[in-house]
């Protein structure tokens, strides 16, 4: 069936391509600590421990991508997605930050 939310992993250079094209909606599930301290240019702190599907900003015909430090934060952030009806499809960064740091991404800081 298609009328349920899908999930997948996609990795950083994926992530760049769709960020470089205006194509990626990306949330950040890491705490707000965290997120002042290194962030991706242009995501959204929707911190995990007080996740709120309905916060997660309209991203109407592009890519909805969650993230988080390593990659597990994200997956619970998802299950909540889908568990409160969502029923698109959303992209997991596997290895979080770290990764898309690793692949030489551009970081924020501050």
């Amino acid at each position: 069936m298609s009328d349920g939310a899908t999930v997948e992993f996609i990795d950083a250079e994926t992530l760049k391509t769709w960020m470089a094209s205006g194509d990626a909606v990306l949330v950040d599930v890491r705490e707000p600590h965290e997120y002042q301290m290194a962030r991706i240019e242009g995501s959204t702190l929707i911190p995990l421990s007080a996740f709120d599907p309905s916060a997660v900003p309209d991203h109407d015909g592009k890519k909805l991508v969650i993230h988080c430090a390593s990659g597990v934060r994200c997956g619970m952030a998802s299950q909540q997605l889908v568990e409160s009806g969502y029923t698109g499809q959303i992209h997991r960064l596997h290895g979080g930050i770290e990764a898309w740091y690793h692949s030489g991404g551009p970081i924020q800081q501050g």
